[in-house]
């Protein structure tokens, strides 16, 4: 720690909300506004379109200009606490935002890093009230205590930090795109073991012929006799996302089984989700378990004479963007695909020793690519604790950032 260090309080070293926009406001004024949701530990996404005045929600009243802190006060676990960023447009920060603007005692660079840094964050935690809705008074947020450094110290820790968290970001960075790599060649891989089986004179014909296709739907939750704790597994469509399904989160009675008519779903069933606007409509998994499943799902059942289970889910995943593509044609705004498409789907089905062959060759080899991606994952995760680590230190004086340097 170099030089001198002293305690005060944050309301001496800011403003707190000094700036909303009042009731008179012109209806058509246009900003960009900025709600807890566009807002992570130290990053502002203001990608938002701008909306009028009159349009926006009445807690959309904050105004901060850049170089300005905003701090979460309510549901503080999120720690949605960031520098405001210079924006074409005016941002308007929710109400839900203390906005701290910083006085010449503090430089705004070391404010910025200070509030980010999980000491403080963690305080704020610490000090909110509530149990599913924690929440801070801006009034209670500027109350708390810092040990603050000179102005020129606080200038060298905050020149240090915008260095090697910039070296950081740089390297996550990196690191993030060796990811999106891999997952385009754990993509092509399966897409040319495929297709490679297609072009083998291997029989085409509609999916329907040789599986037995179906969805199932979704029992009225306020009739307590169709749920239990332990009972038949129920599916919903998230599933669909996950490498193969073993268990289950919701369970149905048998009571439930008999008069809502859900299907009873073998293992070794295909399962391909049906709607949904992210990734999932066309998504496909495994199953290992007998269930059943809502309407959002279908299940895909194949003759053991004609398909390998695996196999079959390579090619439905292989076949994603075709999936996509056809649930788009039905000339719904959202999307969807149905039951009928997937009996009139057509894929190749190679011999059940090719099939079993190939479905090996791609386990191996996307396991592979998967190892890779999870170390890759984890390298980031180890860079970003490093980071926030290095923030605390350095804005609480546990290093010195000369030496460090």
């Amino acid at each position: 720690m170099i030089g001198r260090w002293h305690r005060t309080r944050l309301k001496y070293l800011v403003e707190a909300n000094t700036a909303v926009l009042p009731e008179s406001t012109d209806d058509d004024m246009e900003f960009v506004y900025v709600d807890i949701g566009n807002v992570t530990q130290g990053s502002v996404n203001t990608n938002a379109a701008p909306i009028r005045f009159a349009d926006a929600p009445s807690r959309a009243r904050r105004i901060a200009k850049p170089g300005d802190s905003v701090v979460s006060t309510v549901r503080t676990y999120l720690r949605a606490v960031a520098t405001v960023p210079s924006h074409e447009e005016e941002l308007i920060f929710s109400t839900a935002f203390a906005v701290l603007s910083p006085r010449e005692e503090v430089r705004p660079e070391f404010l910025a890093w200070y509030l980010q840094g999980d000491e403080f964050v963690s305080r704020v935690e610490a000090h909110s009230t509530g149990v599913s809705y924690p929440a801070i008074t801006a009034t209670q947020l500027i109350a708390l205590d810092l040990r603050l450094p000179s102005l020129e110290e606080q200038r060298v820790i905050a020149d240090y930090l915008d260095r090697e968290t910039a070296r950081i970001d740089s390297l996550i960075e990196e690191q993030q795109r060796l990811i999106d790599l891999l997952r385009e060649r754990r993509q092509a891989v399966v897409l040319h073991a495929i297709a490679e089986q297609n072009t083998k004179a291997a029989a085409v014909d509609k999916l329907g012929r040789s599986a037995r296709i179906g969805n199932g739907s979704t029992p009225r939750r306020e009739t307590a006799e169709y749920w239990s704790a332990s009972g038949f597994p129920w599916l919903n469509s998230s599933v669909v996302n996950e490498p193969r399904v073993a268990r289950a989160d919701q369970f149905v009675t048998a009571e439930a089984l008999r008069e809502c008519h859900l299907p009873v779903v073998a293992p070794g069933s295909v399962l391909v989700g049906l709607t949904g606007q992210g990734k999932t409509r066309g998504m496909a998994t495994i199953l290992d378990i007998e269930a059943t499943v809502n309407q959002h799902v279908a299940y895909v059942t194949p003759d053991a004479m004609k398909w390998l289970p695996d196999y079959l889910l390579w090619s439905l995943r292989a076949s994603y963007g075709e999936l996509r593509r056809l649930s788009e044609e039905n000339g719904s705004t959202k999307g969807g695909l149905t039951c009928a498409a997937l009996n009139q789907f057509r894929l190749a089905a190679p011999t059940l020793d090719d099939q079993r062959r190939i479905a090996a060759y791609l386990d191996e080899q996307t396991a592979r690519i998967d190892t890779l991606i999870a170390e890759t994952e984890r390298f980031i995760e180890l860079s970003r604790e490093r980071r926030a680590a290095l923030i605390t230190a350095a804005v609480t004086g546990q290093i010195d950032v000369r030496e460090a340097a």
